[in-house]
């Protein structure tokens, strides 16, 4: 998702204070880099991996392109390890559904680009910008002092009477469909798999407020459900359109950002291994990519 990295590299480190709790912009990639591409033997299943990042893993050591904050570790480069496929991935931190179709920034090309006839696999994580869901936990952390025992934060989006999450969310929807039929129209012949967003907040609703959790006690259980609503039109529009989902929110329950280091998958608010802030790291990366190998693992490429 867009905005959620600390700035302590070139310009993008934020702290959490500066990140997260004036919602500013961390992610959105500046400067060139090419696409990561394996150059193995054709013969091999080859695989396009698009999306933000929660596909690029950012900070995840190793980070192999400086522009889109991506990790050799993420789950696109685990799953292409674990099937010996012929890797392309343009998955980038901070984009959108429109970055699918056009130019992120300078020297990013469209994702779509990297498509073709000869595509095999797509792998694609999109939609958490569209809502813009990390400019919702900046303001959720701003809005935890005014109530840190109720709902600050579900009060200010809706108090009008409408969810305004729940209405970016469904405004979302026809904007992946539209990714899910450009990646058909460029890569007729490929396995599409929409993959989506690990379980970052406690399953259960219980809060761990605290100064690496700056949210509202009574806040957990909403902001959870939000995410779900997300997986669930992300997995509706896969649906539609004749690709598969993913779901790695149920495997990843229990490593939410509340567990202790070790334990925890997604990093808080200011994270204590190497991740963005309430972002996978290294063992949530893995998680994704086991999730994403099973659903994989009974399909087999024609030729």
């Amino acid at each position: 998702m867009r905005k959620l990295l600390p700035a302590s590299r070139a310009g993008r480190a934020l702290t959490v204070g500066a990140a997260l709790l004036s919602a500013g912009a961390v992610l959105a990639p500046a400067g060139t880099a090419a696409a990561s591409t394996t150059t193995e033997s054709r013969s091999r299943v080859d695989y396009v991996a698009l999306g933000d990042s929660y596909a690029s893993a950012p900070l995840v050591p190793t980070q192999v392109d400086a522009t889109c904050l991506r990790s050799s570790q993420n789950y696109p480069s685990l799953v292409a390890q674990s099937r010996g496929a012929t890797l392309t991935d343009v998955s980038c931190s901070g984009a959108t559904t429109a970055d699918m179709r056009s130019s992120q920034t300078d020297g990013v090309a469209a994702q779509l680009d990297a498509l073709g006839r000869g595509t095999d696999l797509v792998t694609v994580t999109v939609g958490g910008n569209d809502i813009g869901f990390s400019t919702v936990l900046g303001t959720c952390a701003q809005l935890t002092a005014t109530d840190p025992t109720g709902t600050p934060c579900q009060t200010h989006y809706t108090g009008t009477g409408a969810d305004q999450i729940s209405d970016a969310i469904d405004q979302t929807a026809p904007k992946v469909a539209r990714v899910l039929r450009g990646i058909k129209h460029r890569a007729p012949h490929a396995e599409v798999v929409v993959v989506g967003y690990p379980d970052l907040f406690p399953d259960d609703g219980v809060g761990c407020t605290s100064k690496t959790v700056p949210l509202a006690m009574g806040d957990f259980a909403w902001v959870r459900d939000k995410e779900k609503e997300l997986n669930a039109m992300l997995a509706g529009q896969a649906r539609k359109s004749g690709a598969r989902y993913v779901n790695t929110y149920t495997p990843t329950i229990g490593h939410d950002l509340c567990k202790p280091t070790g334990e925890r998958w997604i990093e808080t608010f200011a994270p204590e291994t190497p991740a963005a802030p309430v972002h996978p790291n290294a063992a949530g990366e893995s998680a994704m990519a086991t999730a994403v190998e099973s659903a994989l693992a009974r399909h087999t490429w024609h030729r």
